[in-house]
């Protein structure tokens, strides 16, 4: 199978559906603590199968000069196929060729997957930054991708 990943406009259907079916996954798992917020400027990828159809999401934003890693999702039909690692290495080339010297994200602890995908793939712990400092469930990360 031929899997893609292409950056989309924020308005794009497929990729709204993508993120209200990740908030939903979000609520079932944590309640309604609400979501933090997507930085306008903001860049929006999504992954297709083979089909050309929508099947993940992420968005970057710019946080203090680093990358942070936004609303990584993959539809569940889809998971397990690899395309969140695939998704994962494609917007660390886009924030690397955008100049940033690393990528952080957060995730939360009912998130063994996410966690699982991150650690794997060269992300560490940090201590948390932001709104994070206070919010004990949520797992900070980091990942240094400049090439000098």
């Amino acid at each position: 199978m031929k899997h893609t990943v292409e950056e989309r406009p924020a308005h794009d259907p497929e990729l709204i559906s993508l993120l209200d079916a990740a908030f939903a996954e979000l609520v079932a798992r944590y309640g309604a603590e609400g979501r933090s917020q997507v930085k306008d400027g903001a860049r929006y990828f999504v992954v297709l199968d083979d089909q050309r159809r929508a099947v993940g999401c992420a968005a970057l934003q710019n946080t203090d000069g680093d990358a942070e890693l936004k609303r990584m999702y993959i539809a569940p039909h889809a998971r397990g196929r690899g395309l969140a690692r695939l998704l994962l290495t494609t917007l660390e080339q886009a924030a690397r060729t955008a100049g940033h010297p690393a990528v952080r994200l957060s995730t939360g602890y009912l998130q063994p997957e996410a966690i699982a995908l991150y650690e794997s793939s060269g992300y560490t712990r940090t201590e948390p930054w932001g709104k994070y400092v206070s919010e004990p469930s949520t797992y900070c990360y980091a990942k240094r991708i400049a090439l000098f």
